[in-house]
Order: structure tokens, then C-alpha cells, then sequence
């Protein structure tokens, strides 16, 4: 089966994400993500909605997946088929949240978030 690519519009530009649930006075980095890339499921056999992920990970030490990363001592990302990942008019507990995710471009934001990255990953 030949791989489906999605147009380029359709999928998130690598940078930082705040979840619907990010609240500003917790913190500038609570519920905040940075995009990697897509990736694409290997088998064809996996449901058609699955298969491209996006591929994330959190900026938060709360996160399980931060936390997983320490425990293993490898990193470890998220990852969220394309179509959850780019919802819109997200409903949870009554209230409709206009997308699931929402691109930060706030040069300010970026700065501070850049430097939570590289805290919580450092390079080796």
C-alpha cells in the first residue's frame, strides 16, 4: 500500500504548542509542548486515522512522558494521530475550546520556552 502523505498545510510546523488546558497563571510552561516532526505508521494494517502521528513532547516536568524519560533514562516523546492533534472546537466539561492545540508566537514565550527545553533536554 503506497503511504498517504497529508498536504503540508495540514500538519503542525515543528515549535511550541499550548494544550486547551494550559492556564498562564500555573505557569508559562504548564500544559506547553514542543512539535518534533510527523511520523508515519509502518504497518497497513493499523486503523487509516492512525496513521500519521505527530510527534511531541512536553515542557513540563509533570508530564508523564517527562517522567518516563528520567525513569529510562532515554528520552521519550508523545505522539497523537495528525487529526487529534489539529481538532478544532475541542468540547470538554461544557465548555468548546477552538483547537486542541494552539501555536505559540510570541517571541517572549519562545525565549523562556527555549530555555525550559533545554533544561529538561539537555544535548549531550
Amino acid at each position: 500500500m503506497a503511504l498517504e502523505i497529508p498536504k503540508r498545510s495540514e500538519i503542525p510546523d515543528p515549535g511550541f504548542y499550548y494544550h486547551y488546558k494550559h492556564d498562564p497563571a500555573v505557569g508559562i510552561n504548564h500544559y506547553a509542548y514542543e512539535v518534533l516532526g510527523i511520523g508515519f505508521h509502518t504497518e497497513d494494517n493499523c486503523r487509516v486515522e492512525d496513521k500519521v502521528m505527530v510527534n511531541y513532547r512536553p515542557l513540563y516536568k509533570g508530564a508523564a512522558v517527562y517522567r518516563a524519560s528520567l525513569g529510562l533514562g532515554v528520552p521519550c516523546h508523545d505522539f497523537r494521530p495528525l487529526h487529534m492533534f489539529m481538532d478544532k472546537n475541542v468540547k470538554k466539561d461544557g465548555k468548546v475550546y477552538p483547537h486542541r492545540f494552539m501555536r505559540i508566537t510570541d517571541p517572549d514565550t519562545i525565549l523562556k520556552l527555549e530555555l525550559i527545553r533545554e533544561e529538561l533536554y539537555p544535548r549531550s
